[in-house]
């Protein structure tokens, strides 16, 4: 397991205002990978469905 960061927007499809309407701190999530950026290092997640 890994730990890794969704951004608001990529948690549900639907508007959250809170992120805590979908999911606590320790939570385990299924994510997508949306894009690698190896210049910067980063990985960016989707936790939306389909």
């Amino acid at each position: 397991m890994r730990n890794g960061l969704v951004h608001v927007s990529q948690l549900a499809d639907r508007f959250v205002k809170d992120p805590h309407e979908v999911a606590r701190v320790g939570d385990t999530m299924k994510v997508r990978v949306l894009e690698i950026d190896l210049e910067r290092r980063r990985i960016a997640l989707s936790a939306r469905p389909g």
